[in-house]
């Protein structure tokens, strides 16, 4: 299968993911799932290695933690950041099957199937390959992504549904893919599904630099990547990009996006 390059890639993109994720949110979400000790736990798509990290730490004494993703490079970063001797990382592509891995308790999707429009259904089903019978899978991932905005001038929103749009049909990417975990976990015929939905963006007032480079970092990846034309600016990509970082300053700008997160027990 074809090496899948997904569009927020860059040099930037791993350190992004690591100063964004929250271990007290992951452990939140994590229990609310089911995880607990002894389990042996696959984090797939593990971006920086952190969340990794501490899913481990939510299934000691005695449990065992693989992290997979596609890419090497992060495969060396979390070896060096979130090494420990109850985990192992693997570079492997989640379409594929990983068989040859073993079978888990509980295996942990969180913001992967975002980047799979086309092919999402595909690969719960190649994931729950893994899962033993009984196992909890846990699926998480934003609703209506980085779209909804308030207080910001008229053409930026509109260039930020356009990038969205065109990211869709160009890379695959899909900003809806939150409201659809439920369904597809009901369609496989798991048990005991739930779902629980919180902000995961919620910015109001002065924006703090966690934000600031978070958002900064994924517009300009995602927007550069997406073939997106910005015919609403003179200066096209460059008059976005100054516009989108005074629009998102300004403490009067009100930013909302939902987690949704959906958990089931695999049937027997």
């Amino acid at each position: 299968m074809k090496h899948y390059k997904g569009i927020m890639e860059s040099d930037r993109e791993t350190h992004r993911l690591d100063i964004k994720t929250d271990p007290k949110m992951v452990e939140k979400q994590a229990v609310w799932a089911g995880i607990h000790p002894g389990m042996r736990v696959a984090d797939l798509g593990f971006g920086s290695g952190k969340t990794t990290f501490f899913l481990n730490k939510l299934v000691q004494p005695q449990g065992r933690t693989v992290g997979v993703d596609i890419e090497k490079d992060r495969i060396s970063y979390a070896k060096s950041h979130y090494n420990d001797p109850n985990i192992e990382y693997y570079c492997r592509d989640i379409r594929e099957s990983m068989l040859d891995i073993g079978l888990f308790d509980f295996v942990w999707v969180r913001f992967v199937l975002e980047y799979h429009r086309s092919t999402c259904m595909d690969i719960i089903k190649n994931i729950a390959q893994i899962l033993k019978p009984g196992g909890i899978i846990c699926l998480i991932d934003l609703d209506y992504n980085c779209m909804t905005h308030f207080g910001i001038p008229e053409r930026l929103e509109k260039a930020i549904h356009g990038i969205a749009r065109q990211l869709e049909k160009k890379a695959d990417f899909d900003p809806f893919v939150g409201r659809k975990l439920y369904c597809h976990l009901f369609d496989l015929g798991y048990h005991d599904i739930a779902v629980d939905m919180k902000p995961h963006h919620l910015i109001f007032g002065d924006l703090n630099d966690v934000d600031a480079l978070n958002w900064e970092a994924k517009m300009e990846i995602a927007a550069k990547n997406s073939g997106y034309e910005f015919s609403e600016y003179t200066d096209g990509y460059e008059g976005f990009r100054k516009e989108f970082l005074q629009g998102f300053a300004n403490p009067r700008r009100f930013t909302y996006t939902p987690v949704i997160c959906c958990r089931g027990q695999k049937p027997a």
